[in-house]
């Protein structure tokens, strides 16, 4: 039966047009959630999928996001949380708890953080690492996918998370309106990168604090 759940899972995620999917045991990381002890109690694993994000609104980022990125960013973030949802549905059909987690709703703008971090859940699933940029680097579509996480007391595998694979590329940090990317991942300034996106919302480039250009220079491997 967690079998058959699993495999139905995986295949409808990706039918429904999702990129990527991965499973990981999270209880080693709930003490960082901004989430109540009853809203995750009992939930220690969780499904993670991504959507590869449009290659066309990417290339016209320059050194600032565009208007179509945040419409195109909004509209990713809806078809996840929906995505997210049927996915709940699924898993409480089959008698078990599951709980979606919004693919983009900060609690703090400043530390850039939501309720949880979804790429973090998704290294842990095995569907890539850290990058120098602060975020999920895949092997295949690099740092254009978005992710959104269901959370479930359905007892889920865990893969071995991929080893820091960004090797000599350096386009992130050169790219980067902030300077905020350095060589060591660990070393990324948070302060700088919110600022910058905070100049860009007020120069009403978007309306929201976002910006894109590291993710599009860290591309589909060829």
């Amino acid at each position: 039966m967690k079998r058959e759940l699993l495999n139905r899972l995986n295949s409808f995620v990706l039918s429904e047009g999702a990129a990527v999917f991965g499973t990981a045991a999270i209880k080693e990381i709930k003490s960082d959630f901004k989430l109540s002890i009853n809203e995750v109690d009992k939930l220690d694993y969780a499904i993670s999928f991504g959507f590869k994000l449009s290659e066309s609104i990417l290339n016209g980022i320059s050194d600032h996001p565009t208007k179509l990125y945040f419409h195109h960013y909004r509209m990713v973030n809806m078809f996840l949380d929906q995505l997210s949802l049927r996915v709940v549905r699924m898993i409480e059909n089959e008698g078990s708890k599951a709980l979606a987690i919004p693919a983009s709703q900060i609690v703090d703008w400043k530390k850039q953080t939501s309720h949880l971090s979804h790429r973090k859940v998704a290294y842990l699933a095995g569907l890539g690492w850290i990058g120098r940029n602060n975020l999920l680097v895949n092997p295949k579509f690099g740092s254009q996918l978005r992710f959104a996480t269901v959370l479930t007391d359905f007892e889920l595998p865990s893969k071995i998370p991929l080893e820091f694979g960004c090797g000599d590329c350096r386009l992130c940090i050169s790219a980067c309106p902030a300077g905020a990317i350095s060589e060591d991942p660990k070393d990324f300034n948070h302060l700088s990168c919110y600022n910058k996106l905070d100049d860009f919302k007020k120069k009403n480039f978007v309306g929201q604090h976002i910006c894109g250009v590291c993710v599009k220079v860290c591309r589909e491997k060829e």
